[in-house]
């Protein structure tokens, strides 16, 4: 579920809330008692970045085998390594 910054626009109090994307906002300030509590718009707290998810990214047991059940040269593609070259 995701974290959601709320502030009251009456007394600035401020409060992080999780809760799902389907609820309703809350509007009801739990310090001033009044209905000036909003969603604040703000950055995520975090971000994906970098060469992307792999196919063993957070599998466990005999699943996490799947990228080594192929060959030396097609392990090499799937992680972007360059195998040795002849010269």
């Amino acid at each position: 579920m995701p974290i959601y910054e709320y502030v009251c626009d009456a007394c600035g109090f401020e409060k992080d809330v999780i809760h799902k994307m389907s609820d309703p906002a809350l509007k009801h300030c739990p310090s001033c008692e009044t209905d000036k509590f909003r969603k604040r718009i703000s950055a995520g707290g975090f971000r994906l970045s970098g060469t992307g998810w792999y196919e063993t990214d957070f599998k466990t047991g005999a699943k996490k085998n799947l990228a080594d059940s192929g060959n030396a040269a097609s392990a090499n593609s799937t992680t972007g390594k360059a195998g040795p070259t002849a010269g």
